[in-house]
């Protein structure tokens, strides 16, 4: 090895052994046995599929009855790892900005009915316009998005939600205590440019503006296409009786006619979807109403102004008809510029369901048949910081393609799954403070001929309470009426 490329591995090496100091010193009961859990589920031939299958992997040096002690009663400091998580390095966009992708990605179980605190979940694609709620634990993630197209992401923090949980005041807290964390470890500093936060539908993209006012962070979210916003009021003429109204002329998003020219208009020439076309409205804002998460509010409501986007393409690379993707970005006076680089940045978070697929069918993160939420929560903690070491290993990481598959691009081009297969090559080089297992004996247990008599207790699913009794479900409407409030 020349000592060219011997330097050039010493700092990601050196990093990745950091970080798995770091997040052995966050394991505070049974660490030996989680940090070697963590270790397997990188060192796995395949997906893992259970924990018993885990222990018998050659880098967790422990039995199965530990492992599971392990997820069990094992007590990992989650303040701590989070702040761990903060100070690793982080992709920035082409301008130096964080940029930061939150969804929701549940753990289903429809049969644990001895499970507690399992609500309804939204599940999507399990039939043709069809979302049937399945019980489970949701989680709200959070994860640092790289400026091209690729595969990784940053995940930062995971929060399961509990039974009722306002989706918006749960990721606004969740937003401010990560942003704070990223401010201490140095990830921003005064005159950096403001953190984005990239949302889906699924969230209320004024409010969380609103709710974040005083950090230094723009909200980036798409709109239904039903929704109905306002203009600002115009000046006022003398001598006009009356109160003044404090919204403007609608903006219906349904309704051309009534848009007027816009602030600002682009095209663009991209590889996969043909000619983008990009235009803006400044100064727009939802009706606010004291209902949803706005019931609590008292007194008059405040009108959160920012930008409206559409963008509107010729195809899609699956050949479906392409469809307007409408944006409400928190800021106000975008340029073309600024309405270029917002699509196309929200582009980016669907990076963020790679990472949710990888999870899921790589790392197993829902494959464990888990009783309680606390397990459930150190379960989910242990696949972060699992795939934290990944990311920090695919400087180092060598491509051990399988015969059938292509060659892959340059070594930063691999995928995660690709730089999980050499990281049992890579593990040797870094730090392992885990301890060597002392010899036991297992437990007598059950004696023969005695059944368990305690049976688990059961829990019933969370479900919404209704305050009027159910009516008769009308047949969806194929035109929706616009929807003119917030």
């Amino acid at each position: 090895m020349s000592l060219l490329h011997r330097n050039a591995r010493q700092e990601p090496l050196a990093e990745l052994s950091r970080f798995r100091g770091e997040f052995y010193a966050c394991l505070t009961a049974r660490s030996d046995a989680l940090f070697e859990l963590a270790d397997a589920i990188l060192c796995g031939d395949g997906p893992v599929r259970s924990l018993a299958e885990l222990s018998l992997v050659g880098e967790h040096r422990r039995g199965h009855g530990g492992l599971y002690a392990a997820v069990a009663r094992g007590r990992v400091d989650t303040g701590r790892l989070r702040r761990t998580l903060a100070a690793v390095p982080l992709p920035r966009a082409a301008d130096g900005r964080l940029v930061l992708a939150i969804d929701i990605t549940c753990w289903l179980r429809p049969d644990a009915h001895t499970s507690p605190q399992r609500i309804l979940c939204h599940t999507y694609g399990r039939g043709k316009d069809q979302h049937i709620p399945v019980p489970g634990w949701p989680y709200s993630i959070i994860c640092a998005l790289e400026p091209g197209r690729s595969s990784w992401t940053a995940p930062l923090d995971a929060l399961r939600l509990a039974t009722g949980d306002d989706s918006a005041t749960v990721t606004a807290r969740q937003l401010r205590d990560l942003l704070q964390r990223l401010i201490t470890a140095g990830q921003w500093q005064e005159g950096d440019p403001d953190v984005l936060v990239i949302a889906d539908a699924g969230y209320d993209a004024p409010r969380l503006a609103f709710l974040l006012q005083d950090l230094p962070v723009q909200v980036l979210s798409r709109m239904r296409s039903d929704r109905v916003l306002r203009r600002t009021v115009p000046p006022r003429q003398p001598h006009t009786m009356g109160r003044p109204p404090r919204h403007g002329s609608e903006f219906v998003f349904g309704q051309p006619d009534i848009w007027g020219a816009p602030d600002t208009e682009s095209v663009t020439d991209t590889r996969l979807y043909g000619i983008a076309r990009a235009r803006s409205w400044d100064r727009l804002h939802p009706k606010l109403t004291h209902r949803s998460s706005w019931a609590a509010a008292d007194g008059t409501l405040p009108i959160v102004e920012g930008t409206v986007i559409r963008l509107d393409i010729d195809h899609l690379p699956s050949g479906a008809t392409p469809k307007p993707v409408w944006l409400w970005w928190s800021g106000t006076d975008a340029t073309t510029a600024d309405a270029d680089r917002l699509w196309q940045a929200y582009l980016r978070r669907f990076d963020i369901e790679h990472t949710f697929r990888l999870f899921k069918q790589t790392l197993g993160w829902t494959s464990p048949k888990i009783r309680t939420p606390e397990a459930a929560d150190r379960w989910t903690w242990l696949i972060l910081a699992a795939y934290t070491q990944l990311r920090l290993a695919r400087p180092l990481a060598a491509d051990r393609r399988r015969p059938w598959e292509k060659p892959s691009p340059p070594p930063d081009r691999l995928t995660p799954a690709r730089v999980r297969r050499d990281f049992r090559h890579i593990r040797p080089q870094t730090a392992c403070p885990a301890r060597a297992p002392k010899p036991t004996r297992p437990g007598p247990g059950r004696p023969p001929g005695h059944r368990n008599t305690h049976s688990a207790p059961r829990h019933d699913v969370h479900t919404p309470r209704k305050t009027q009794p159910a009516k008769r479900q009308k047949k969806k409407s194929t035109t929706p009426k616009p929807r003119r409030t917030g």
